[in-house]
């Protein structure tokens, strides 16, 4: 079974740092673009942070110079490093991936969401 499995959220202090991971798992042949999105209460899930099959990565205004994403491609994993914690940084945070796949006698691609790891920033 092809899927996203979430992990590293949790509750820190503002000014803490917490590490989420993102591992994809499943018989997957590539992995495409994966990012970081959250989501709180009543509000759309946003963007916070992108990387490129090639490494590349943007970041929303209100994370750069405190998150950094980074993907290992052995591991099949994406990393967001949250540093500088602030309270409005509170969200549900979810990864998301295109993710190409071999059934036994063919390929296909199929985005991917995770389940969801909660971030909670105190002050």
């Amino acid at each position: 079974q092809v899927q996203l499995v979430e992990s590293g959220g949790g509750l820190v202090q503002a000014g803490g740092s917490l590490r989420l991971s993102c591992k994809a798992t499943g018989a997957i042949v590539s992995i495409n673009a994966m990012g970081w999105y959250c989501q709180v209460p009543g509000k759309q899930r946003v963007l916070v942070a992108g990387i490129t099959s090639g490494g590349s990565t943007n970041y929303a205004d209100s994370v750069k110079g405190r998150f950094t994403i980074s993907r290992d491609n052995a591991k099949n994993t994406v990393y967001l490093q949250m540093n500088s914690l602030k309270p409005e940084d509170t969200a549900v945070y979810y990864c998301n991936a295109d993710l190409q796949v071999y059934s036994g006698s063919y390929y296909y691609t199929k985005n991917y969401w995770g389940q969801g790891t909660q971030v909670t920033v105190s002050s």
